[in-house]
């Protein structure tokens, strides 16, 4: 999925409502928006057209979702137009994740927070063409510690490698996010103990979304299997997102109904399902109880 000019599939814009209600005040942690007229960042890997904010809302409104959060596109990078119009018009109900470099200032950096962003990406994911230099990354973690932001970790494809860990591992005393179940793929992977034991540190979040992209089409068992790992070593540092507009998918296309199912076959327990649907969120991201 490396090719630029790969043809990707387009988002379902029929999301049918799930078979159960989430608890009031859930939140979607991580959604990226697209619109006409925002200038596209020279080697942007993908394109999700008709990803607008107010599709992103229609979806929300049919899953039962009240809160979200923009996480801004590679597409866009530090280009945070986009971002900033969106949020006007979404209110309080909605925070963001930004995306920087030593090109923003700390005045730059301080409308964001005004605007309602509260940290920063980093995306070691080689397809979109956006991973940072170590030193950037390091310049940035210290500039995002400074304004109390999340430090947010989109892990390379084929999971966390040592050096990605021992970055992690270096930010004690900041929060960290990483996206996306850490890729990890089954309780096979050597890479689930490690998980398992940065959500102990105190500091680490992670977010169980994207479980369909590492299992096996269409039970998924494996992702429920290794989201259970993750509910058994640590509750509270759990979030979820449906990462709509679901960017490089390639073979097939989930309805985001199925993808909020899927969070209910990771805990029957409708106390675990609040945590990582609201309480936590909540927490994380600093919406009202």
């Amino acid at each position: 999925m490396s090719n630029p000019k790969a043809e990707y599939l387009p988002f379902d814009p029929n999301p049918r409502t799930p078979s159960e209600a989430p608890p009031r005040n859930s939140c979607d942690c991580q959604f990226h928006i697209s619109g006409h007229g925002y200038k596209k960042r020279e080697g942007a890997t993908y394109s999700s057209e008709g990803a607008t904010f107010e599709a992103a809302q229609r979806m929300h409104r049919k899953l039962g979702i009240d809160r979200g959060v923009i996480v801004q596109s590679t597409v866009y990078a530090t280009d945070h137009t986009i971002v900033l119009d969106a949020l006007k018009q979404l209110g309080p109900n909605y925070r963001a994740i930004g995306v920087i470099d030593d090109t923003l200032s700390d005045n730059d950096l301080e409308n964001l927070k005004t605007a309602g962003v509260c940290g920063i990406r980093f995306t070691f994911r080689e397809q979109l063409n956006l991973v940072p230099s170590w030193d950037l990354f390091q310049r940035s973690a210290a500039r995002c510690k400074e304004l109390g932001w999340i430090l947010k970790v989109n892990a390379p494809w084929d999971g966390l490698n040592p050096e990605l860990v021992a970055q992690i591992r270096k930010l004690k005393d900041q929060t960290i996010e990483i996206d996306h179940m850490a890729r990890i793929r089954g309780l096979d992977d050597p890479n689930l103990a490690t998980v398992c034991d940065l959500l102990q540190e105190g500091n680490i979040w992670l977010m169980i979304s994207n479980g369909h992209r590492y299992s096996t089409y269409p039970h998924f068992n494996e992702a429920v299997d290794v989201a259970k790992a993750f509910i058994k070593a640590n509750p509270d540092r759990l979030i979820w997102g449906t990462d709509w507009p679901h960017p490089l998918h390639a073979e097939f296309m989930p309805n985001d109904a199925d993808l909020l199912e899927l969070v209910y076959r990771y805990s029957e327990d409708p106390v675990i399902r609040k945590k990582i649907l609201v309480d936590n969120p909540a927490r994380l991201f600093g919406f009202s109880a």
